[in-house]
């Protein structure tokens, strides 16, 4: 397919958006209620590109696809009417769109995304659920959309990790899963120390290897910290062994190299995957799993960690996770 250029849209671009809109809206089954976009005019579209801007995609100079942004909502990018030129579906249009477009809200400092789908169209429900988009409320036929953004941050020491780690503590609550992976001593146990420490739990905290999990109660009248290292489990049926489902809901749960086998425990949960950019820091103790962060994985010689966060599940829309852990 010929190359697609996305542009920022401007409100000298109004004319050409607002002829998408009434192209692809256009084309769509006839709803109940009938859609309002049908209604905008240049003027109107106009008005929004100045209040919040927008994209426009271009294919051998013609307009084939637009979108105009919303910021109403705090920390949070709206995409509005969502247009494709009806005789060029398929093409990666909408995609081109959207990727554009979180990047814009990643540039703006937006925690995550939101928009409104019709459910009697199924192909646009299904579009936008491939994308990790999560329907979150529902309106009559109108569904609202979610994502959350996810983040990448350097940690270059211990105290950068648990620094880290305590941010995200103000965010966490009762019933939240995190499942932190990494190769060994990338420092998933140090980032859970930094995050117990800031739940006010009582320690210390250390990798639970041998034992699969351990309870740590809070000090503070917060709830417990469950640290849980899956490095032993073969799958997510030993997991159901060791019964934490009956503590998933009164507790924060952590699992280390829980990747693959801990997400079952809640519909919710967050993705903590730690990469060490280097060569890996040599454990000053020698033992054979050890993920705290040690004297040596702060030298010079050591490379920094890279911290990435993903989150999945309705928990977390709405959720200032980026702004938070990004400062």
């Amino acid at each position: 397919m010929t190359e697609l250029n996305v542009v920022d849209a401007r409100p000298e671009h109004a004319r050409q958006i607002v002829d998408v809109i009434h192209r692809s809206f256009g084309a769509r089954p006839v709803l109940d209620p009938p859609s309002t976009a049908l209604g905008e005019t240049v003027e109107s579209v106009a008005a929004a590109l100045a209040d919040a801007g927008g994209l426009l995609v271009e294919r051998r100079g013609a307009a084939v696809g637009a979108l105009l942004f919303d910021e109403s909502r705090p920390g949070q990018l709206g995409l509005r009417r969502v247009s494709v030129d009806p005789d060029l579906q398929d093409r990666g249009i909408a995609s081109a769109m959207v990727g554009v477009a979180e990047d814009t809200a990643e540039e703006r400092g937006k925690d995550g995304i939101w928009l409104y789908a019709r459910e009697e169209i199924p192909d646009n429900i299904r579009f936008w659920t491939h994308r990790k988009y999560i329907p979150v409320a529902h309106d009559g036929p109108t569904v609202t959309f979610g994502k959350t953004l996810w983040l990448a941050r350097e940690a270059p020491t211990a105290e950068h990790m648990q620094e880290l780690a305590g941010r995200l503590a103000t965010l966490v609550r009762t019933g939240d899963l995190l499942v932190l992976s990494g190769d060994l001593g990338a420092g998933k146990t140090t980032f859970t120390q930094g995050l117990g420490a800031a739940l006010g739990v009582r320690g210390p905290i250390t990798s639970p290897t041998f034992v699969i999990a351990r309870t740590h109660p809070s000090l503070v009248g917060g709830p417990s910290l469950v640290h849980v290292d899956a490095y032993r489990l073969g799958d997510a049926a030993e997991i159901d062994d060791i019964d934490l489902d009956a503590t998933t809901d009164e507790a924060v749960t952590v699992v280390e190299w829980g990747d693959g086998m801990a997400e079952q425990l809640a519909d919710s949960w967050l993705h903590v995957r730690i990469e060490v950019r280097g060569v890996r820091p040599i454990d000053p103790l020698g033992t054979p799993h050890e993920d705290a962060l040690g004297d040596e994985a702060d030298s010079a010689e050591a490379q920094t960690r890279v911290v990435t966060i993903r989150s999945h599940g309705p928990r977390w829309i709405d959720v200032p996770l980026r702004s938070t852990l990004l400062g």
